[in-house]
C-alpha cells in the first residue's frame, strides 16, 4: 500500500478554506497548516481567525501563523515538519527560496486564472473586469517569481454574462478543489510533469482598490456592467444618482440608442433604471444608498422619486 503523501497546506481565506476542505479525506497526511495571523475586525477590533484556521481547528489540526518566513525559527519549525509536499492556496505571503527548497517535492499553488494570464493577486476579477468570456484555475510549482512556475494542470470554466467576481470565485473556489486533489494523488509516488510557462503570454492583475469604484458612464454600456460586476462584492461600483451616491450591486445593458449625454437618466421600468451611457445603456438593477441596504432600483425609487432632466 502506497504510503499516504505527508503534506503541509498554507492559506488564508474563504476559496483556501474550500480547498483544505476537500482534502479533509483521510487520503493525506496533513502534518499543519499554515495561514494568516488573526486579525482585527469590526467595530470593536476584536481579533478573528482566518477561515482557514478556522476549519483547521475544528478538524484538529496543528495550525502555524508565523507574521514571517524571515524569522529562522519559522523556517525551522516547517523543516521539523518533513513534508513531501507543501500545497499552497491564497496564503498571503511570499515564500522564500529557504522554505520552497523544504519539501521534498517542491510546493504546489492552486490560482485562479489559465496562467500566464492575470497573474498577480486579483486574477479572477480582471477577467470579468476585462470582459472574459472564460477563465479557470491552474495548478503549477511555485517559484521565486510571482505565479510563473510551471504549469502542471489546468481548468476552464465559462464566465457567465451577468456572473460577479464574487460569484465566479465561488464556482473556481470548488474547481480549484478538484484540481488541488487531482494533483496531489498524483504526487504519491513523486513529482509529477509540469510544463514551462510562455512569458510573453504574461499578463499582470494588480490588486484592486476604491478609486476604481466611480463608474464611468462615458465608457460603452458592456464596459459599466463588466465594470460593476468585476467590482463586486469589493471593492463595489458608485454611481452618484440625482445627488445620492449608491453602490450599484448589479446592472446589465441596454440595446438601445439613448440619444443623451452620458450619465443622463431615461427612466425607470418594472426592472431598473435605465441610465445612457457613451454606447448604449445600462439598466441598474440593484443599488444601495448611503447608509441604507441593497435593493432593487425600482424598490428604492419608488420610495424616493426621481425628476428626469
Amino acid at each position: 500500500m502506497t504510503k499516504p503523501l505527508r503534506l503541509v497546506f498554507m492559506g488564508t481565506p474563504d476559496i483556501a478554506a474550500v480547498c483544505l476542505k476537500e482534502l479533509l479525506t483521510g487520503e493525506f497526511d496533513i502534518a499543519g497548516v499554515y495561514t494568516q495571523p488573526d486579525r482585527p475586525k469590526n467595530r470593536g477590533m476584536k481579533l478573528f481567525p482566518s477561515p482557514v484556521k478556522a476549519l483547521a481547528v475544528e478538524h484538529g489540526l496543528p495550525v502555524f501563523q508565523p507574521e514571517s518566513f524571515r524569522d529562522p525559527e519559522a523556517v525551522e519549525t516547517l523543516r521539523a515538519l518533513a513534508p513531501d509536499v507543501a500545497a499552497v492556496v491564497a496564503y498571503g505571503r511570499i515564500l522564500p527560496q529557504s522554505v520552497l527548497d523544504i519539501p521534498k517535492f517542491g510546493c504546489v499553488n492552486i490560482h485562479a486564472s489559465l496562467l500566464p494570464e492575470y497573474r498577480g493577486p486579483a486574477p479572477y476579477q480582471w477577467a470579468v473586469l476585462d470582459g472574459k468570456t472564460e477563465t479557470g484555475v491552474t495548478a503549477m510549482y511555485l517559484t521565486r517569481e510571482m505565479d510563473a512556475g510551471d504549469i502542471i494542470d489546468a481548468v476552464r470554466t465559462p464566465i457567465f454574462p451577468e456572473e460577479t467576481a464574487g460569484q465566479l470565485l465561488d464556482r473556481l473556489a470548488v474547481l480549484g478543489a478538484g484540481l488541488l486533489k487531482k494533483t496531489l494523488l498524483a504526487m504519491a509516488s513523486g513529482p509529477v510533469p509540469a510544463t514551462p510557462q510562455d512569458p510573453s503570454r504574461a499578463t499582470y492583475a494588480p490588486m484592486l482598490d476604491k478609486s476604481m469604484s466611480p463608474i464611468d458612464f462615458a465608457q460603452p454600456a458592456q464596459w459599466v456592467c463588466d465594470q460593476i460586476r468585476g467590482l463586486h462584492p469589493w471593492p463595489v461600483a458608485t454611481a452618484v444618482i440625482g445627488g445620492t451616491l449608491f453602490k450599484i450591486h448589479a446592472a446589465r445593458p441596454v440595446a438601445e440608442d439613448p440619444g443623451a449625454a452620458p450619465g443622463t437618466v431615461l427612466g425607470l421600468t418594472k426592472t431598473g433604471l435605465k441610465i445612457a451611457c457613451g454606447q448604449g445603456a445600462v439598466e441598474i438593477l440593484r443599488l444601495q444608498a448611503q447608509g441604507g441596504k441593497a435593493m432593487a432600483a425600482p424598490d428604492y425609487f419608488r420610495g424616493h422619486p426621481l425628476s428626469k432632466p
